[in-house]
């Protein structure tokens, strides 16, 4: 951890709704005058979208699971050296995975590439002057015998629905947005559960504060589903650390006022309708980040 150049990172499983969490800290940023660097997970994929193609079919061939969800797709020890060096620095490397030819365009007429879609694009320096790191993506709080991520991480959020209803997100958006088959994404699903239980799951138990989305309608068969629940259908289950919640001092009596409807379901546990998701956030992030950055801009200009 560093309190001179400070990291934050969403960590989530794909589905999970850590875009939504994205926006949130943008808002953040924003409103408080913070300048981000902004790292994504994918692209801290080890392989690019073909390659990765190959390497799973040829998992599947010999009776192998393989996938975005384990370190082996990933060069993680990268991303490890990364935070370290700038929570002592603040400087470092990235660069981007292309989803798509729009980003692919983008990017290639900023640096003068020609990347295609489901490519990365060359390494490049962190900007510089920046406030704080930002990352989103699968792996911000992983942990094994050969690499720990997290201990770098000053805050470390968890964006985890219940599972039946992540499902119900991935099937949805993958069928919708990228055109797949219900049939193929249960499959996708199937092949990243060992993965998914031995690095994704074990994150959460890390975090400094968890936001889980839990519906109130009927997801028993996630599979048969044909809407994603709204919000005002759920219930955000915010879990914050005793210690994270000692550090900083969160005031949960000033929260249950805040927010409307919201109720306590144990001492460390906030329970916030689902459309209030967004805003709780805000209220409880907003301070935690200003305290660091202020923190860390004192220490820069001493």
């Amino acid at each position: 951890m560093s309190s001179k150049h400070p990291i934050i990172a969403v960590t989530g499983s794909s589905g999970a709704g850590t875009s939504t969490v994205k926006r949130a800290f943008e808002h953040i940023f924003i409103r408080e005058g913070i300048t981000p660097v902004v790292v994504e997970g994918d692209s801290y994929h080890r392989y690019n979208r073909v390659e990765m193609r190959q390497m799973m079919a040829q998992a599947s061939s010999e009776g192998k699971n393989f996938s975005h969800f384990g370190v082996e797709a990933n060069i993680l020890d990268k991303l490890e050296i990364l935070f370290k060096e700038y929570g002592e620095t603040g400087t470092g490397q990235k660069r981007y995975y292309l989803h798509n030819g729009e980003e692919a365009e983008h990017h290639n007429e900023r640096l003068g590439t020609d990347c295609k879609s489901g490519e990365f694009t060359p390494w490049e320096p962190l900007d510089a002057n920046s406030d704080i790191l930002f990352y989103e993506g699968l792996h911000g709080g992983l942990v094994t015998k050969e690499i720990d991520v997290a201990q770098y991480v000053d805050l470390l959020v968890g964006v985890v629905p219940i599972v039946n209803l992540e499902w119900i997100q991935k099937i949805s958006r993958d069928n919708a947005e990228r055109g797949y088959s219900p049939e193929a994404i249960v499959d996708t699903i199937l092949r990243r559960m060992p993965d998914y239980v031995n690095y994704i799951t074990p994150q959460f138990s890390r975090t400094h504060i968890n936001f889980q989305r839990v519906s109130t309608v009927d997801t028993s068969n996630p599979f048969i589903a044909r809407d994603i629940p709204t919000a005002d259908e759920s219930f955000v289950i915010i879990h914050i650390n005793r210690c994270f919640r000692d550090r900083f001092h969160i005031d949960f009596p000033y929260l249950l006022s805040m927010i409307s409807g919201s109720f306590m379901s144990r001492h460390t546990t906030l329970v916030v309708p689902g459309g209030k998701m967004g805003f709780a956030m805000e209220i409880i992030l907003s301070p935690l980040i200003e305290q660091m950055v202020e923190e860390a801009r004192n220490l820069k200009s001493a």
